[in-house]
């Protein structure tokens, strides 16, 4: 008997198939439900964790750094399309941006209304952290969005579900349509089979497909969630949906080793940044900024920007860099007069300082009560992370969308708000490209933007595509391969690591690390490149592609590693073939290209890719940049 025989095949029809749990499919869950009793439709939502700490907002947040304030005045929606267009230095779609921002101030205040703690002032207004930021206490913010994402599906009654612990694998393709996904259950001996009208792929980004700064004890640890490993990528390449921006990592800045936030420091605290002479960065290298304009001249300075600027200090041998957070903390209480008021403020301060992080990087406390650092007392080490693929930060990869019917331009809509070039198949958060800076509140919102999308295409599109089942069949075989080659060769070596008939999934995932890190402008390169080594990279992902097909598991939690590590591998290639394509450097601190280190007019497009899945042959090709008037 094979082993795929020995797992149940549990099949379950639905009309909208929502995959991931996160902020954004715990956004299209809410609103689907909605529109979905109104039209006696079902939604399913499947995640591979537990919706309740699922996503990249799992640990917590100490701030939602999307919310534009339209009603109160404060900004206007051009301020924010602006602003996320200045910080990608040109490339990003105005449209699906400012169909974000002008709907994300409601998501809020439900998240409020939900029992979120948002820090108010006296005249019970919300304290900013910067022009885009709100405080918040937001230790259990997952847990207050992931319940209100539950209860809408349970009071659709029989309409309404939800699926944890299901590892979502391949689409399933009728023609030119996804209809539905398959998976497996990592805690049961069962297969899924979801069929569906319509797919919503909200399942994140990418982290560790470069090599981690930390490693050895510290392996794992990464500021952006390690579970997240390229599914929504993916998914939707697989499927033949046409990608952008897949040459755009994002490099954030953040307290070293423990990859502890820097916002509330930079923005709330003003602290400065300086290097070991204290010299700030910002200020000795400002000349730098000339080299890229317009955007070096505009504020705030573009991240990929700053972080370039602090590269060149390391580069000098100025490191290490610190956060000057012993001068913010006594700067704020320097001007109070009276002493019992400076010593209450002191401590005031010192307690939000370290709230910034019990509620979103705990790690970041620990580290420095083991290095006995007191922040009000000494500097902090920052530094720039390992390269991570995420749209809803300061990246921009994912699939390219369709456009809201009043906004966008002809060019970029064909039907349906957040439908990728497949048909059927829409996407929200991570998975969705080129509409940076949502963050947890715009990924939320974008969720109910495409999960009322995806509800309208199932009414518009009502008969239910038939499967083959020769098709599913041959999909779970597929799936449990590595179970399959790991029974069948365990005993031809001693260790189960070692063995030339297959490979384990860890070892597969340094591999791939290895290449993205010394090929693909790792940190170990300080994120530089050439068409050369980007050549020489490719040519060892083939090699891994091809070992790709001998991963091996012993177990369930293994198989996961196994796809998680497949999602990688697909990631990284989009990437690699993106980054030759755009022959330019335009985010310097995030990657540079030393054959080609300047930035470009006639690359100010989009660098798109697509996947042929018939032929296996990519695609590339430019579209152009439509501004909004």
């Amino acid at each position: 008997m094979n082993i795929y025989e020995n797992y149940e095949t549990v099949e379950v029809t639905t009309d909208l198939l929502i995959l991931g749990g996160g902020m954004a499919a715990c956004g299209a869950a809410f609103e689907a439900a909605y529109w979905a009793k109104k039209n006696n439709l079902k939604v399913t939502l499947v995640d591979k964790a537990s919706m309740d700490r699922s996503g990249a907002v799992a640990m917590g947040l100490s701030a939602i750094n999307m919310y534009v304030g339209l009603k109160e005045g404060k900004n206007t929606l051009k301020d924010y399309v602006d602003y996320v267009k200045n910080d990608l230095m040109g490339i990003v779609r105005d449209d699906l941006v400012a169909n974000i921002g002008r709907h994300v101030d409601s998501s809020v205040h439900l998240f409020e209304k939900w029992g979120l703690p948002i820090w108010k002032d006296e005249n019970e207004k919300y304290i900013n952290e910067g022009r885009w930021q709100i405080m918040i206490h937001g230790e259990s913010y997952k847990t207050i969005v992931a319940e209100a994402a539950k209860n809408a599906l349970k009071e659709m009654e029989d309409n309404g579900e939800y699926y944890e612990r299901v590892f979502i694998t391949d689409p399933i393709m009728e023609g030119d349509r996804c209809v539905g996904a398959v998976g497996f259950s990592v805690r049961e001996n069962k297969f899924y089979v979801f069929k569906a009208k319509s797919v919503l792929v909200a399942m994140g980004g990418a982290v560790h497909i470069f090599r981690p700064k930390s490693v050895g004890e510290g392996l794992g640890r990464s500021w952006y969630p390690p579970f997240n490993s390229g599914a929504s990528a993916y998914f939707t390449i697989k499927a033949g949906a046409e990608m952008t921006c897949q040459e755009v990592r994002f490099v954030p800045i953040r307290f070293k080793d423990a990859y502890g936030p820097v916002g509330a420091w930079f923005l709330l605290f003003q602290a400065r940044a300086t290097n070991a002479l204290g010299e700030e960065y910002m200020k000795t290298r400002a000349g730098e900024l000339e080299n890229w304009l317009p955007y070096g001249k505009n504020k705030p300075i573009p991240t990929s920007l700053r972080n370039h600027l602090m590269l060149l200090d390391e580069a000098e041998g100025k490191g290490p860099i610190y956060m000057r957070t012993d001068e913010a903390i006594k700067n704020f209480v320097a001007e109070i007069e009276d002493k019992k008021q400076a010593a209450r403020k002191l401590k005031e301060l010192e307690k939000e300082a370290w709230e910034d992080f019990l509620d979103m990087t705990i790690s970041q406390a620990l580290l420095w009560a083991s290095t006995d650092t007191m922040p009000e007392e000494k500097a902090s080490e920052i530094s720039p992370c390992e390269p991570y693929f995420i749209s809803s930060h300061s990246g921009a990869s994912g699939a390219w969308m369709s456009g809201p019917e009043d906004m966008a331009p002809d060019d970029y809509k064909w039907g349906y708000d957040n439908m990728t070039t497949v048909k059927g198949m829409f996407a929200a958060g991570d998975a969705s490209g080129a509409s940076s800076h949502k963050f947890s509140s715009g990924s939320f919102t974008e969720g109910r933007i495409a999960g009322k999308s995806a509800i309208r295409f199932c009414v518009e599109n009502p008969e239910m595509p038939e499967i083959s089942p020769e098709k599913i069949e041959e999909m779970k075989k597929t799936t449990f391969m590595p179970l399959e080659i790991f029974e069948t060769h365990k005993h031809y070596s001693n260790d189960p690591d070692v063995n030339p008939n297959f490979i384990k999934p860890k070892m597969f995932m340094f591999r791939l690390q290895k290449i993205m890190d010394e090929y693909a402008g790792g940190v170990s390169k300080s994120f530089k490149t050439s068409e050369s080594l980007l050549q020489k990279g490719m040519e060892y992902l083939k090699f891994l592609h091809e070992d790709s097909d001998k991963l091996a598991a012993q177990d369930l939690n293994e198989l996961m590693r196994c796809w998680e590590n497949r999602q990688r591998i697909w990631q990284a290639e989009s990437h690699i073939r993106t980054v030759m394509f755009r022959e330019e450097t335009r985010w310097p601190g995030y990657l540079f290209r030393t054959d080609f280190p300047e930035m470009k007019e006639d690359w100010k497009c989009f660098a798109n890719c697509k996947y042929n899945p018939e032929t296996g042959e990519w695609e590339m090709m430019k579209r152009e940049i439509i501004e909004l008037t």
